[in-house]
């Protein structure tokens, strides 16, 4: 008989999806069906098991997926039939977030639950807005209340009179929709109509948009500004401390838009992403090109099947490294089988894909491309050799030209092939300020998405920015010059030349 149920009630964060706890994140992991939040970061989901049932419940202001009843009695229901359930929610559960409705549901039904707190953003979203809630020289109180109720109403909850002059920092959740009820109602119970103010859209993310003015502005700036919700208003004196405090708002990539343009099922799936939003970028991904097994491994096979006829090995991505272990592992092979066998690689990604697997690098060129490694073996003496190169099946042939002219014997070992992505137009392109290519074949397959003279009519032509020279070079084969070309042909290379761009264009 299988064991029963269990309800974890999961403290996503306020959006950034790094803000999630260890807890909280090895929970997801686990989970046989993950229940979320409509403001629950989408990527999140992408930690969760690939067999996990996955059940959206967001509730917006005009449109509820499920009501509260219909949530509370699917969790009883999904724990009744043994599963492991992680109710994801945004912030934490028990901060506004109807976390303890769920769990007396669960607790009257007998089905066992636990709470695993989340970073409100009651606390977050200040905290990401340069504004500490307190301070030893202005505020040691600070209050947090829902924006969602309309102060106007008989029997609001609020005590006004009390919070107006009773408490220094004020934090008012989903505060948009009534921000006139509660700036009225704040100024009318003996708050100071000067008072420091911020309203914070989109708090925590790449897209945080945030206004300070006076609590007797706030609302024409709000309109001016077209502040939305998901935004929460603060009120108090610490806020004046943001202009010396606001650090998110003040990093190199804060307000760009780039479009990133590489494999979706790339070993380092997200590294780049991750780098740029580190220095605020907000970044759309549209793949140029996907990744594929092949239909036909003979060449591979072989290669694997005679592997110790071979004095090095060359593996020119992770890619290649990923398809190379699936092979040996359909034949039931390791790592022992390369004992002899030296291993070189482009990159330094590669190389850590090839310890993963138990594999020793014995070359790692200075230059991450081809040329680099030619050059790195022009130093070594490889006459006479048999050398297997584990590549894509599109890859450039400079690698084993320049090794035959040494005198090597090469084979190449297809591993994978590149695709060009399908149904991946870039929404908004117009509105990008930076485009990312890391591959030559990555900016042939965008422009065989974008006609190469529809892009250059674009009314504000985007920098582009190339991982490498190959890249670059195949970039104004279609008449675009790299504004950014990376020194290091790396994730972390391309990014810290797109952050050294702007530092110097201001």
């Amino acid at each position: 008989m299988r064991q029963k149920g269990k309800v974890y009630l999961v403290g996503a964060g306020p959006g950034e999806p790094g803000l999630i706890t260890l807890k909280g994140l090895e929970c997801l992991k686990k989970a046989e069906v993950v229940v979320y939040d409509r403001l629950v970061n989408p990527r999140l989901l992408e930690y969760a098991s690939q067999a996990a049932e996955l059940i959206y419940c967001g509730k917006s202001p005009k449109r509820h997926t499920l009501t509260q009843d219909e949530i509370n009695l699917l969790l009883v229901r999904k724990a009744k039939a043994g599963k492991m359930v992680a109710r994801l929610k945004g912030g934490d559960p028990f901060v506004f977030g109807r976390g303890a409705e769920e769990a007396l549901c669960l607790s009257r039904h007998k089905i066992a639950f636990e709470v695993i707190p989340g970073v409100s953003a009651a606390l977050a979203v200040p905290a990401y807005a340069g504004i500490p809630l307190t301070h030893r020289a202005y505020t040691s109180s600070v209050g947090i209340f829902t924006g969602h109720q309309d102060g106007a109403k008989a029997g609001s909850a609020i005590g006004w009179e009390r919070i107006a002059s009773g408490i220094g920092t004020l934090v008012f959740l989903m505060g948009v929709g009534n921000l006139k009820s509660i700036v009225n109602n704040l100024i009318r119970h003996g708050r100071p109509d000067s008072t420091p103010c911020c309203l914070i859209q989109s708090g925590t993310l790449p897209g945080q948009k945030s206004i300070s003015s006076s609590l007797g502005e706030i609302i024409r700036a709000a309109k001016n500004a077209k502040i939305r919700p998901p935004a929460i208003l603060i009120a108090g004196d610490v806020v004046s401390l943001r202009d010396k405090l606001n650090w998110y708002e003040s990093l190199p990539l804060f307000g760009k838009k780039i479009l990133i343009t590489r494999p979706p099922e790339s070993a380092g799936q997200g590294r780049l992403l991750s780098l740029l939003e580190a220095g605020g970028a907000s970044c759309l991904e549209m793949p140029a090109i996907e990744i594929k097994p092949l239909k036909n491994y003979t060449i591979l096979d072989r290669a694997i099947a005679r592997i110790d006829g071979f004095r090095w090995i060359i593996f020119t991505s992770q890619n290649a490294v990923r398809f190379f272990k699936q092979r040996m592992d359909c034949f039931k092979k390791d790592a022992r089988v390369l004992r002899g066998v030296k291993a070189a690689v482009i990159g330094r990604m590669t190389r850590k894909a090839l310890e993963d697997i138990g594999i020793k690098a014995d070359l790692l060129p200075e230059s991450f491309c081809q040329e680099g490694l030619i050059e790195g073996f022009n130093k070594l003496g490889i006459k006479g050799q048999n050398i297997l190169i584990v590549r894509a099946r599109e890859a450039r042939d400079a690698l084993p030209k320049g090794l035959r002219k040494m005198g090597a014997k090469i084979t190449i070992a297809p591993a994978y092939k590149t695709v060009r992505a399908r149904g991946r137009a870039a929404r908004g392109l117009k509105d990008i300020d930076l485009i990312t290519f890391t591959s030559a074949s990555g900016v042939r397959n965008f422009f065989k998405v974008f006609s190469a003279a529809a892009f250059r009519g674009l009314k504000k032509m985007p920098v582009i920015a190339a991982i490498g020279p190959i890249t670059a070079r195949e970039a104004r084969k279609s008449g675009l010059k790299a504004a950014i070309e990376a020194k290091e042909y790396t994730f972390e290379g391309l990014a810290g030349a797109i952050v050294k761009y702007y530092d110097q264009s201001h």
